[in-house]
């Protein structure tokens, strides 16, 4: 499968790197990239074709997926809309929806829409995907072989979802690392070293996560095996929940999920 890449930043790279490990030839890879510290670092890194205008390698591919910056896409798109016969186009642009993209390419409508998180950096991330109905089984599978070389993927059955998925496992990495930066700093402020600190909360969060992804028990039974009665751990989440932070932190997520309506809405403006 031949596959260019409208951007060379580091989700694109994070991909590229993904499909090559997993036995994607890199000389069927090509990548537009404007700045020259990006290519260079590509180039040094893979054997794939850079270019700073779309040329031979994105005319050939089978699927272009957009890494632009959002603000960045609709010039992007304008140098490739007239050339889109028998092409797949994958975005991982947060926040611009189908009915943009499409409109701004001239009415195609082969696209996949995704939403990956930054864990993908380290090929543990997870992607939001949507496409619209008339996208066939076969460029879903081609959609899902690029995504699921970083991580996990979910499929949705509908776009809207994208913002929750944006305010959950987009955003979600945010919340972890304020988690961890917490619970170091309580340690730190009663006594132990910083580094020690860190690397309690780091590996606390680490392995959690590790078991909650490998046992069969569900996250709030998992959360009961810990829970003594009149223990430690009972008499925090005592608190959490006289401070309603189950609460407060549902009345977060929303916030994320409309602001990411808005932003949609902004930069779908012509």
């Amino acid at each position: 499968m031949n596959i260019a890449f409208l951007g060379g930043g580091n989700m694109a790279t994070a991909l590229i790197g993904g499909l090559v490990a997993k036995g994607a030839d890199a000389r069927s890879i090509s990548v537009v990239e404007m700045s020259p510290a990006a290519r260079e670092k590509l180039g040094s890194r893979f054997p794939v074709h850079v270019s700073t205008a779309p040329d031979a390698g994105v005319q050939r591919a089978e699927v272009i997926v957009l890494a632009v910056k959002p603000q960045d896409m609709r010039t992007a798109l304008a140098s490739i809309s007239s050339n889109l016969e028998g092409k797949l186009i994958v975005s991982i642009a947060a926040g611009i929806r189908i009915a943009a993209l499409s409109r701004w390419l001239g009415g195609h409508r082969r696209i996949v829409r995704c939403m990956p998180n930054t864990p993908a950096l380290i090929g543990a991330g997870i992607t939001g995907l949507y496409a619209p109905a008339e996208v066939g089984a076969d460029d879903r599978g081609r959609a899902e072989s690029i995504l699921s070389a970083v991580g996990e993927v979910v499929w949705l059955g509908e776009e809207k979802l994208l913002d929750v998925v944006t305010a959950v496992s987009g955003s979600g990495p945010a919340y972890v690392f304020w988690f961890i930066e917490q619970l170091a700093a309580y340690a730190q402020s009663a006594g132990i070293a910083r580094d020690d600190a860190l690397r309690l909360a780091k590996h606390c969060v680490l392995g959690s996560a590790q078991l909650a992804i490998s046992s069969s028990d569900v996250p709030e039974q998992l959360r009961r095996n810990v829970t003594s009665k009149r223990g430690t751990t009972e008499a925090a989440l005592d608190v959490f929940e006289q401070e309603k932070l189950a609460e407060r932190f549902r009345k977060a997520l929303a916030a994320a999920t409309r602001r990411g309506g808005e932003l949609g809405d902004e930069l779908a403006k012509d």
